[in-house]
């Protein structure tokens, strides 16, 4: 994977197909950092996460003698550590409202993508999150086009939360109405091209697209 640079003191360990360790790996191909990515499946976990992680989930990261293991504490840990580029707003109150988003990301949206991508509920409830995420996606195009990216002229970590939904559009099932969300759309296409982005693809998300 491109972010891997060298070996290095950092371990994330990761799952190639949720968007949970997608955003994370975002975040250290925007800051160039070196890091062994250690791709690892649900129903086959290393024998030593265990003991690293309470938890014993994904994602998990390693640096040194410090163990993380919730997304968004990983997200501003590197930001902070590594703050070439930043990736938060300077000013606490720009800071707050960046954090406020990423909240209504995950509490509004990441739901309903986890109960589709995870395929366990009926069909019924699965359509109804499909219907509930997109109807909720055309609702807000309109914004993406005031600034380059989400309500922010900088990229952020609220679109390292954002890309890993939009990009597993497809694989949940869900079109967007193109006459509905240009803005959206352009946003998207922004967003995937960035070399960044591409360097944090899995394997299994590249296939997603293909």
């Amino acid at each position: 994977m491109g972010v891997v640079a060298k070996r290095s003191s950092m371990t994330f360990f990761s799952n190639g197909a949720d968007h949970y360790s997608h955003r994370v790996r975002i975040v250290l191909a925007e800051k160039g950092v070196a890091v062994d990515i250690v791709d690892c499946a649900e129903n086959d976990l290393p024998e030593d996460l265990s003991s690293l992680n309470p938890y014993n989930s994904l994602p998990t990261l390693l640096d040194r003698e410090l163990v993380l293991y919730e997304p968004n504490v990983m997200m501003e840990y590197l930001d902070e550590r590594f703050p070439h580029p930043p990736l938060l707003p300077v000013y606490p109150v720009a800071r707050a409202e960046s954090r406020l988003y990423m909240y209504r990301i995950q509490h509004d949206w990441c739901g309903l993508a986890d109960t589709i991508l995870a395929g366990k509920a009926d069909a019924a409830e699965i359509e109804r999150c499909r219907k509930e995420l997109r109807d909720g996606l055309v609702a807000i195009s309109p914004i993406f086009g005031e600034k380059d990216f989400f309500m922010n002229e900088e990229f952020s970590l609220v679109d390292c939360c954002l890309a890993p939904l939009l990009w597993r559009l497809p694989a949940m099932g869900i079109e967007l109405p193109e006459a509905q969300c240009k803005m959206l759309v352009r946003y998207m296409k922004r967003i995937f091209e960035r070399e960044a982005f591409q360097e944090s693809l899995s394997e299994a998300e590249r296939e997603m697209r293909d």
